[in-house]
């Protein structure tokens, strides 16, 4: 894992431009489209990549482009907005547990339980020792889900507070793009520094070997999504899923189609 005091959301590796990934993107994507399918169809382990990062650092973004060739059949995206009465009758790792993807399937958590170690920090709702506690939880059921056969890949995408800024105006803007922004949004920018100090604290305790965290330079949309699926293949590929053997009536070559 890259050091949050060396990480920069500028960043684009050995990247000149855009142009100059484009095809390495689209090749990465055609091996996806392909590892994901031999997953589902060996069907028995899955992957579950988990999304976090400020407002418009590009979640729904990078799921809309890396996963853009990949089956909805074996592909199932949760989002966690703010629990339900239901959930905070439960542990706060209830609902996580009920979506995590079944064997053959990829799924992905648009947010997800780190931010009942972030949002109700900020905003006082969990006090440090409590978010110790949590932390240890969180390992645990990460633990467990890898035991069981997930895989679990971390994302934090991170830009900067003038890349926020820019973004924000152009949701402002855009038509298209107004109803994603709400003036909760940007009151949340007000507590940028407590939300770093507390994303860094919540990945230097999680950040596992089973379960590392992945620190994404996030300010250039192309390299975002290069990085995460270069990292998506790449664990994909040393799990090296494998088609199903065919059965002894198939192999002996006597079956005739009518």
């Amino acid at each position: 894992m890259t050091s949050w005091h060396r990480f920069d959301p500028d960043d684009t590796g050995l990247f000149d431009d855009k142009e100059e990934a484009a095809p390495k993107t689209q090749k990465l994507l055609k091996h996806l489209d392909d590892l994901q399918y031999r997953l589902y169809a060996e069907g028995k382990r899955s992957l579950l990549i988990i999304l976090q990062g400020m407002d418009t650092a590009g979640k729904d973004g990078t799921i809309r482009h890396v996963m853009s060739g990949v089956s909805p059949q074996g592909c199932r995206v949760t989002s966690f907005k703010a629990p339900t009465p239901e959930e905070l009758s439960h542990d706060f790792l209830w609902r996580i547990h009920r979506a995590v993807p079944p064997a053959g399937s990829i799924g992905i958590f648009n947010r997800s339980h780190y931010e009942d170690v972030l949002i109700t920090r900020v905003h006082g709702q969990v006090p440090d020792k409590e978010a110790e506690h949590r932390f240890n939880r969180i390992n645990d059921f990460e633990k467990l889900l890898v035991k069981e056969g997930t895989a679990i890949l971390k994302f934090y995408l991170g830009i900067s507070k003038e890349e926020q800024r820019k973004r924000l105006e152009e949701r402002l803007q855009d038509p298209q793009k107004r109803w994603k922004i709400s003036l909760a949004d940007i009151h949340e920018r007000k507590f940028w520094h407590q939300y770093q100090t507390y994303y860094r604290d919540a990945i230097h305790a999680t950040s596992t070997k089973h379960a590392p965290w992945r620190l994404i330079p996030a300010n250039h949309k192309w390299y975002r999504n290069f990085l995460v699926a270069h990292i998506i293949v790449k664990t994909l590929r040393e799990m090296n899923p494998q088609y199903p053997p065919v059965s002894r009536d198939l192999r002996s070559g006597k079956i005739r189609i009518i």
